[in-house]
């Protein structure tokens, strides 16, 4: 049963002391031991990859810490062991997961920290499809209160229904004008980037009406979307994301397998980068020198933040009342 929440320590504090949270640090290693057998029953194994790497993760997105070192050069901390991981299944790996820390910057709020625990894992002749049902699974063992059978409803889908507009039809002066209707902060921004409006409407008018006593999956995503996920025959990225209402728990794909789609998408987001004005961030050479000898095998890999499944497991209201240690007292 989940621990009650203390309200009195809500992670606000900044004693330094990590007393108040010892119930959140039993809660999050009976969990880890939850997720662990959930992984050895499904024939995974465990592996550990760096978090701090010489190459970083393109994605335009995502803003990642990069350091310097004297001797090294540039490293980056990472922002998921996606990369790493794809190497060793090119090794013949199999079936693989890790529970990691993950580095993003800029990343601080209600359920944001700058560190934060990832969950990630890759099946070998896995879909989507089968790998959406797992993480479902999953998510119901740690969290049983979400084991009601997930809806599932496409990125197009779900914009008709909340917004009456289609996501891949509609112009971007619509979308923008859509985002600055249910969005007034958004009246002082630049939106110019038809995926950072895209996301905005989804995370502020979209995600929130998503139910709250289940899990919804998003799928079908724009192909500007795809990151490294496969396209289909309807050219959508064969990628999907978990919500628990509008909260965001997990991330997936049909991996993408051929070395040129990923050299290709490497340089489109290098490019995106570029226009934004965004620093310039070392590519993984290693893995497309893996990928030009053969394709990725094929399977499909999720990413699940453990802390906000943890947050959902204690009721809590603030990812502070799960860390030890969150950012203000590190």
């Amino acid at each position: 049963m989940p621990a009650p929440r203390n309200r009195a320590t809500s992670g606000h504090e900044h004693t330094g002391s990590p007393r108040a949270r010892l119930a959140a640090m039993r809660h999050r290693a009976a969990l880890l031991a939850e997720a662990r057998a959930f992984f050895a029953e499904h024939g995974y194994l465990e592996v550990e990859t760096p978090v701090l790497a010489r190459a970083g993760t393109p994605d335009a997105q995502l803003a990642q810490f990069a350091l310097k070192d004297p001797v090294l050069g540039a490293l980056y901390l990472q922002t998921s062991p996606e990369y790493a991981m794809k190497r060793l299944i090119m090794a013949g790996s199999g079936s693989i997961y890790q529970i990691t820390k993950a580095f993003r910057q800029g990343e601080s709020g209600r359920f944001h920290n700058p560190e934060f625990t990832l969950v990630e894992w890759y099946g070998l002749g896995y879909d989507h499809w089968r790998l959406i049902a797992e993480a479902c699974a999953l998510i119901a063992r740690l969290v049983p209160s979400l084991g009601a059978p997930a809806r599932i409803v496409s990125y197009r889908e779900a914009f008709r229904h909340a917004l009456d507009i289609d996501p891949i039809e509609t112009s971007t002066d619509q979308l923008r004008a859509v985002a600055y209707k249910h969005l007034p902060t958004a009246q002082n921004l630049v939106l110019n980037d038809r995926d950072e409006i895209l996301d905005l409407i989804m995370s502020h008018a979209v995600a929130p009406g998503f139910p709250v006593e289940a899990l919804t999956v998003v799928t079908d995503y724009p192909s500007s979307q795809a990151s490294l996920a496969r396209l289909n025959v309807q050219g959508l990225a064969d990628r999907f994301e978990i919500y628990r209402g509008p909260l965001e728990l997990a991330n997936g794909f049909y991996e993408a397998a051929r070395g040129e789609e990923y050299a290709e998408r490497f340089a489109d987001e290098a490019a995106k980068r570029r226009e934004r004005g965004l620093p310039r961030i070392d590519q993984d050479q290693r893995l497309l020198a893996a990928l030009s000898e053969g394709d990725l095998p094929d399977c499909a890999g999720c990413a699940l933040g453990f802390d906000r499944v943890l947050m959902l497991a204690m009721d809590a209201t603030h990812i502070d009342e799960v860390l030890a240690f969150p950012i203000a007292q590190a």
